[in-house]
């Protein structure tokens, strides 16, 4: 019955849930971070960014054996400027080697790695030529970042980071004086 004295509306007929906004509203938080994580889990299955070695504790205790056996370097008195050409041929010329005996060693390796890459180092032996520098050839020079290191039988330069295309490397106390 209606009265018209009653100040409540009329009855409506009831809708249907899924017509109303509230349950849609309510559902669309959860829905949205289930589609979030779905995403995020694809993500992390289909890109691995391979930074971490397998052998990670293997080649931790390789490196303190390197430096426990390595012989003491008077670092601040030996530096290397390096240089690379577009056709990949190196030159390195050292700094502070004594003319003296113990004479400059015959050949020096020069070790190029990619940061967080599982690929080996590049290691490049440089022979010494006539007028003292240390020559060869690098394969590949490419862009990037890049790990370097200078080392004979009896002592190795301070590593150092290059950003960029391979052309110019100061090391030890080469890298001070620029």
């Amino acid at each position: 019955m209606k009265n018209r004295a009653s100040s409540f509306p009329a009855e409506r007929p009831a809708r249907a849930w899924y017509r109303e906004r509230w349950p849609w509203l309510l559902m669309a938080g959860p829905a949205t971070v289930v589609v979030a994580s779905l995403a995020s889990a694809w993500l992390a299955v289909a890109s691995d960014d391979g930074l971490v070695a397998q052998d990670y504790y293997k080649q931790g205790l390789l490196i303190n054996q390197k430096l426990r056996n390595a012989p003491a370097v008077d670092a601040p008195q030996l530096g290397a400027t390096v240089r690379v050409a577009a056709d990949g041929a190196v030159r390195a010329r050292l700094l502070g080697l004594p003319d003296a005996p113990p004479s400059p060693p015959a050949t020096v390796r020069l070790k190029l790695a990619h940061p967080g890459h599982a690929a080996p180092e590049v290691v490049v032996t440089l022979t010494r030529a006539a007028n003292g520098d240390y020559v060869g050839v690098f394969a590949e020079p490419a862009a990037g970042r890049w790990i370097v290191t200078l080392e004979s039988d009896t002592w190795r330069l301070p590593t150092t980071t290059v950003l960029g295309l391979l052309t110019a490397i100061d090391l030890g106390v080469a890298a001070g004086r620029s």
